[in-house]
């Protein structure tokens, strides 16, 4: 596939996909006598996890070191588990930090949704 097709087909652009292999969060993409990038199977696959993990809020950094880790093979296989068990860390952190902030956004919807309707502010509920 070329850059343009599968920058179609993940509905990001060529330059995303061009930043990618630059930075080594994807590796390097097979070029045809031309110097036209090639995409494979397995590069799309790789493509999908980078988008996964920055979808994810995994740093730059993390993806390539995680790439770079893969592509030297099963010696590597305990790196990568610190490495994801890690992030799993900082978003399951971040997950709760979320929850908490849509729990306590919630209340205050719930408050101002009563004022509404009754057209009286419960002061107490609200100062919270």
């Amino acid at each position: 596939m070329t850059i343009r097709e599968v920058s179609e087909q993940f509905g990001i652009s060529q330059d995303t996909l061009r930043y990618y292999e630059r930075e080594g969060m994807i590796p390097a993409v097979p070029r045809t006598a031309g110097g036209i990038r090639n995409y494979r199977d397995e590069d799309l696959r790789w493509v999908e996890l980078a988008l996964c993990l920055r979808s994810a809020g995994l740093p730059v950094e993390v993806i390539s070191q995680y790439v770079q880790l893969s592509r030297q093979g099963d010696a590597t296989i305990r790196e990568r588990l610190a490495l994801l068990t890690a992030q799993r860390e900082v978003l399951l952190a971040q997950q709760r930090q979320t929850s908490a902030a849509i729990g306590r956004l919630e209340q205050k919807i719930s408050v101002y949704e009563s004022a509404l309707n009754t057209g009286v502010l419960n002061w107490k509920k609200e100062e919270n």
